[in-house]
């Protein structure tokens, strides 16, 4: 059994649909603090072209991406069209001061601002709070003066079509997610072959109408490149530790002659609880496979086989060294 990438479902409760699969674009700002890789501009606009020119309807991207690179790559292939392709739905997200990490309303306005003249829009699609935790004080940023209320006036106003909540701890997430009316919500790197750690927080976010976003099925990379050759856990230089369940999920795969990578995304494509799978991308090629791999045929055997293997509820980014360059 295979699935539909550009399968659409609505996205919460607003009239946008969306594609089972969406395109990140964090590595397409040029991270290799993050990736270990460098992305140039020329490679990152062959990408965006090639997302536009696909039949996926949705990209994800961020005002802290490549501190603000990734939003203008995708703006400049924007420009050069003339606008977003039909139908096509675009996510980008409101983020902290860089420099002093003070994140309230008038730090929110001046990060959509910036997002709209780097992306060359008059309003954003689908806008999420992004990072709290990073903030210099998450109870200014969801307080009064912060800038999750300004996020909802944003949508008041009609700059913003959808709004969600795009944040790393579930601790973190579930109370905002309890307490605020979103329409979306992005978990990464939380539900994987690997990791579970936002099983209960998908649940509930799906039981309350909130549309599931889930990004990183990948693990951040390694379950798409390969243990061997890429030997990186979420972000970071791995353990033998971290990759022992990695290499157990890969003899299931080799047994069975399935990409791990198609099934990793598939773990997360088949839920019926996520909406869209977000897929980091880095190169045209990466589009095509993407799609491959989500229409690769699995056999039952194979899904079976991986129900027998333990997998991990521990936050997996919880000794990350965050880096966002």
């Amino acid at each position: 059994m295979s699935i539909d990438p550009i399968q659409k479902s609505r996205l919460g409760r607003t009239n946008l649909s969306v594609s089972k699969v969406c395109f990140g674009t964090s590595s397409l700002g040029d991270m290799p603090g993050t990736y270990g890789y460098d992305v140039s501009e020329d490679r990152a606009r062959e990408t965006v072209r090639a997302i536009f020119s696909g039949p996926v309807n949705f990209l994800d991207t961020s005002r802290i991406y490549g501190f603000g690179r990734s939003e203008e790559r995708i703006g400049d292939v924007i420009r050069e069209r003339g606008g977003l392709p039909e139908g096509f739905v675009l996510s980008t997200k409101l983020d902290r001061d860089p420099r002093t990490n003070r994140f309230d309303a008038s730090q929110a306005r001046r990060s959509l601002e910036e997002s709209l003249k780097a992306l060359r829009l008059d309003r954003i699609d689908l806008l999420h709070l992004h990072d709290p935790e990073h903030a210099d004080s998450l109870e200014a940023t969801i307080g009064a003066h912060g800038a999750l209320p300004e996020l909802f006036k944003m949508k008041e106003e009609g700059l913003v079509k959808a709004v969600g909540l795009a944040a790393g701890p579930v601790e973190i997430m579930m109370p905002l997610l309890r307490d605020w009316d979103f329409d979306a919500m992005i978990t990464h790197n939380r539900f994987t072959l690997a990791n579970r750690n936002a099983e209960a927080m998908i649940s509930f976010a799906h039981s309350k109408g909130i549309s599931v976003l889930n990004a990183a099925p990948y693990a951040g990379g390694v379950l798409a490149k390969g243990s061997d050759s890429y030997r990186r856990y979420v972000y970071q230089e791995a353990s033998e530790g971290q990759l022992d369940p990695i290499r157990r999920i890969e003899a299931i795969c080799a047994k069975h002659g399935v990409p791990p990578g198609a099934v990793a995304l598939q773990f997360s494509m088949r839920d019926e609880r996520v909406t869209s799978t977000i897929c980091g991308v880095s190169k045209p090629e990466r589009v095509v496979q993407t799609l491959e791999w989500a229409r690769w045929s699995i056999p039952q055997t194979v899904w079976d086989e991986l129900a027998s293997l333990s997998y991990s509820t521990d936050d997996p980014e919880a000794s990350r060294q965050y880096n966002p360059e």
